[in-house]
């Protein structure tokens, strides 16, 4: 299946990023590729049941920079990363709620857990990043997305 999204990964486990042209997906990967993540794909990509997120032959390490272009020969993640987390990027003004429900997002047999974020916030790698600990078991909520 492919999606029109962008995904980047932390090692081994991956992030996808969802929503329309011009909510920050391919600005927010950059910005993660400059915390030390990889690039997985931006724009286009391809997932299925049980298979690692990849982008199409044609983006491979490809990013597009608004403003700047389209840059390639990018490090991509290696090994092939494990989808953990999708995030729906919010229009801008948009709020997402201050304390949400554990919710999921689900799509041709790939079910993960999901959260909202408005993508040019500072603050927006380091909750992508926190947000994937905690679906990692490696911080622990007492209220919000990732209570259980």
């Amino acid at each position: 299946m492919l999606l029109h999204a962008s995904c980047a990964a932390r090692g081994a486990d991956a992030v996808l990023f969802l929503g329309p042209p011009g909510s920050g997906k391919s600005d927010l990967v950059l910005r993660l590729l400059g915390c030390g993540w990889n690039l997985v794909a931006d724009d286009q990509v391809l997932l299925g049941p049980g298979q690692a997120p990849c982008a199409p032959p044609a983006l491979a390490g490809r990013l597009e920079v608004r403003g700047l272009g389209i840059f390639r020969n990018l490090d991509q993640a290696a090994p092939p990363p494990v989808l953990r987390l999708a995030v729906e990027l919010l229009p801008a003004g948009a709020q997402p709620p201050r304390l949400p429900e554990p919710r999921r997002w689900s799509m041709g047999g790939v079910t993960l857990p999901c959260i909202s974020l408005c993508a040019f916030e500072a603050s927006a790698p380091a909750k992508v990043a926190w947000a994937l600990d905690a679906v990692l078991g490696l911080r622990v909520q007492d209220a919000g997305a990732f209570t259980r």
